[in-house]
């Protein structure tokens, strides 16, 4: 990715729309640099422009608002899939040409997120990072962008339709089957893929607001990581760690980034130690309906990880009605529950410098996947 003028200082503050709460971000009261405001490009042949300045490889469509009013039949209610402080999220469809799929005589089903709800500079300037990332990057665990739109006051991403929605949508809800064990390392893996990629890709990338929402499903289950809005350039050179505000979600964030604003690809594996706590327990990372000692999901479990009898007394009682409904006996593999117990451990240890590679979580979590296949493929 080129070094482009936005790309040191990308700093974005989301606010608050009419959508269900979440889990408030971290942010430090520090005043908003406008020095750049100008530069925003306010309008499609300027974005195509800036996309071109860093080596842009992904071909993007420009829509008008009219053809994203048109496809989303207004922005109708009943297409509303969801939302959060940037906006939100309608169901459409438009040809099979624009949405790089041929020139198949279906319509092809996107999401269109709509930002029309943050007119500030920093919500203009997380859609432009959005674009800009999703504009080089292209792998199988990443959320395909489309196109855009940025007409007037108007900004608008178009994605790739992911039929099954958030990770954070099944592991929590109360009327959706239970995700089996075998699904959840499915989505632990091509998550982690997700984040090597970005951390080994030709300029490093830390995504810093890796969580359940953010982790999308296509119809097999397959993770993708979607809103790059908080991404960052990683460190080049000698230097060991991006200075910037503190952003992230709380609960997830790296501590060592919570209090220096010191930002490193460690910081992302904190928090992919997080998420794997939350699909091993079913617990969410800060919970305020709990008893104090628990409401912070990584400080209550981690003491409990290297235990093997305590692990399994943390495990998500979900997991085996889901085993039991697959014909598997209701027994959940003692064996891989530990190693992707004692996996987050290592994530979640204090000292940046001792977590993992996420290369190497990747290394670690393709043979639980390989046995999960090997017993599914038994039970057949």
């Amino acid at each position: 990715m080129g070094n482009c003028w936005f790309r040191g200082s990308l700093i974005v503050n989301r606010v608050s729309s009419n959508a269900k709460p979440e889990t408030p971000k971290i942010q430090s009261p520090s005043e908003r640099d406008r020095s750049d405001e100008s530069k925003l490009p306010s309008n499609a042949k300027e974005v195509e422009a800036m996309r071109l300045d860093s080596s842009a490889r992904n071909p993007l469509v420009a829509f008008s608002f009219e053809e994203l009013r048109a496809v989303t039949s207004n922005f109708r209610q009943d297409s509303l899939i969801g939302g959060g402080r940037f906006g939100r999220v309608y169901k459409g469809a438009v040809a099979a040409s624009a949405a790089g799929d041929g020139d198949g005589a279906e319509p092809q089903p996107v999401a269109v997120k709509v930002h029309d709800g943050d007119n500030s500079f920093q919500g203009h300037r997380e859609w432009l990072a959005e674009v800009i990332f999703l504009g080089h990057l292209s792998h199988p665990n990443l959320v395909r962008l489309v196109g855009y739109c940025c007409e007037g006051d108007h900004r608008l991403l178009v994605y790739e339709y992911m039929p099954r929605g958030s990770v954070e949508s099944h592991l929590f809800s109360r009327v959706m089957a239970p995700l089996s064990w075998a699904t959840r390392m499915k989505i632990a893996l091509g998550a982690a893929r997700g984040l090597a990629f970005l951390h080994e890709a030709e300029k490093p990338v830390i995504y810093r607001d890796f969580k359940t929402s953010n982790i999308l499903l296509d119809e097999e289950f397959n993770a993708k990581l979607s809103d790059f809005g908080l991404a960052k350039d990683g460190p080049v050179g000698d230097k060991s760690h991006v200075s910037t505000r503190i952003m992230g979600t709380y609960g997830y964030a790296a501590p060592e980034y919570v209090m220096t604003g010191h930002l490193t690809a460690m910081s992302d594996v904190y928090s992919y130690g997080v998420v794997l706590l939350e699909l091993l327990t079913g617990r969410k990372s800060l919970d305020k309906s709990r008893p104090p000692r628990e409401q912070t999901l990584a400080d209550w479990a981690l003491p409990l990880l290297t235990h093997k009898r305590k692990v399994m007394s943390i495990v998500d009682p979900r997991l085996s009605a889901a085993a039991a409904a697959a014909g598997a006996g209701g027994e959940l593999p003692a064996r891989a529950v530990h190693k992707a117990a004692m996996l987050a451990y290592h994530c979640l240890n204090r000292n940046p410098k001792a977590r993992p590679l996420m290369r190497d979580i990747v290394a670690s979590l393709e043979p639980l996947q390989a046995d999960d296949e090997a017993r599914d493929a038994a039970g057949a």
